[in-house]
């Protein structure tokens, strides 16, 4: 079994994976002071046993990172993962200044697409050790890109980081498959987007917040055929709702949990009153859970 969670976590991101193997992910932060004592107590609690824990920061823009340092003074960030960059800010706030620390300092990874890492995506069980693959893989960015190289120019300028973002997917088993893009906006996709090599998945957490900015294209979207959409906490004057796909809407269901089985995937939000159709799941029964609320569940297209 693995835990894939999505905190609601207002106008910003903050995941992580429990894997089934001897890893734990998390993938970007935004920590508040009302927030803080709740997601790092948990944090602490749903990794302790892993051996491997690694951060993926998807692009420096303070939705992003907010808390970064509370966070690693709290776990100790060992791998730190993010895209090779010399971003700056006028005015530095220090989770950015403590992002760049990490980005340059002894503990990073810089990700790109295909990228091997052991125990991210090799597992050499001759080695001596057998921590497992986390199963993550990183289908963007392609560094050599004209359009990617031109985003590297605008932040180390200091003047936009939304299309540093990596797109990468989670898959378990060979069963779910979930897919991040960060805040890459819709413009850049379309550019670059007959570079990249689209799987069918089940989840996709839509880039940008959800925002109509960010929409993932069409003939990529009927490529990726997503069983659900998790439209994040943009205000909603802003968001994109993808009409004609299931989606749960995170301003709505607060925090969403997905347990991954090897055949099925039970889905949990923290709101009790989330009303939005979900009809496309099935089993929606009252489950004991320290998740939150069942919403039903569903079959991963590869198990």
């Amino acid at each position: 079994m693995s835990i894939i969670k999505s905190f609601s976590v207002g106008n910003g991101d903050m995941f992580y994976i429990k894997h089934g193997s001897s890893n734990f992910s998390i993938i970007d932060c935004n920590i508040d002071d009302d927030n803080e004592k709740t997601i790092l107590d948990e944090i602490v609690s749903e990794k302790e046993g892993k051996v491997i824990t690694r951060f993926i920061s998807t692009h420096p823009d303070e939705d992003h990172l907010h808390g970064l340092k509370k966070l690693d003074d709290k776990i100790e960030i060992l791998n730190f993962y993010c895209v090779k960059n010399e971003a700056i800010e006028e005015d530095e706030t220090e989770d950015f200044k403590h992002y760049c620390g990490l980005r340059d300092g002894e503990h990073h990874y810089y990700v790109s697409k295909g990228c091997k890492r052991k125990w991210m995506n090799d597992n050499d069980e001759n080695d001596g050790y057998n921590y497992g693959s986390s199963g993550i893989n990183f289908l963007w960015p392609i560094t050599t890109n004209d359009d990617y190289k031109e985003a590297l120019k605008l932040a180390a300028e200091g003047k936009a980081f939304n299309n540093l973002s990596p797109i990468f997917t989670y898959s378990f088993q060979n069963s779910i498959e979930v897919m991040w893009m960060g805040d890459i906006e819709h413009d850049f996709l379309e550019k670059v987007k007959d570079e990249i090599d689209w799987p069918e998945i089940d989840v996709l957490f839509a880039p940008h917040h959800g925002r109509d900015s960010g929409k993932v294209p069409d003939d990529v979207l009927k490529k990726l055929n997503p069983q659900i959409i998790v439209i994040g906490e943009a205000p909603s004057k802003y968001l994109n709702y993808y009409p004609g796909y299931n989606t749960i809407k995170q301003n709505s269901a607060g925090d969403i949990v997905f347990e991954c089985h090897s055949n099925s995937v039970d889905v949990y939000v923290s709101n009790s009153n989330y009303s939005y159709d979900t009809s496309f799941l099935s089993d929606a029964t009252t489950k004991n859970s320290t998740f939150g609320t069942h919403l039903g569940s569903f079959t991963p297209k590869n198990s």
